[in-house]
């Protein structure tokens, strides 16, 4: 990424190089700490106000769970369902949300996505 692009265009393609890197991704999403959507790569259909509002909130979440029980700083943590996976990964002033599909190579994912969310709060 170059210092001319705008932090929206170096967020952008922090999502897209997610999803080349990692393409068997139903999703990906940036949004502030307050919900709102700043980028996104989602499958159609998916409401990305929605899903920037959940993910912050569950973010919010995880934080005060985390200090109550004296955890340190939340860095990520993850929503399981049978048919998938919702992993949030705190990103400075931010939240990154990546949708995986069952049986997905969970190393991978969290080594491309924690570089990303490294990335994400480096760009806001």
């Amino acid at each position: 990424m170059t210092a001319t692009m705008s932090k929206q265009q170096q967020l952008h393609e922090t999502l897209n190089n997610l999803r080349v890197n990692l393409p068997e991704l139903r999703g990906a999403l940036i949004a502030t700490a307050d919900g709102l959507p700043i980028a996104q790569a989602m499958n159609g259909g998916t409401d990305a106000n929605r899903v920037a509002a959940m993910a912050a909130t569950a973010l919010g979440l995880g934080k005060r769970i985390n200090d109550t029980l004296g955890s340190g700083s939340l860095t990520e943590m993850s929503v399981s369902g049978t048919e998938g996976q919702v992993y949030l990964y705190a990103a400075g002033k931010g939240v990154l949300a990546v949708v995986a599909p069952s049986g997905m190579n969970l190393g991978l994912l969290h080594m491309e996505a924690r570089d990303a969310a490294h990335s994400i709060s480096t760009i806001l």
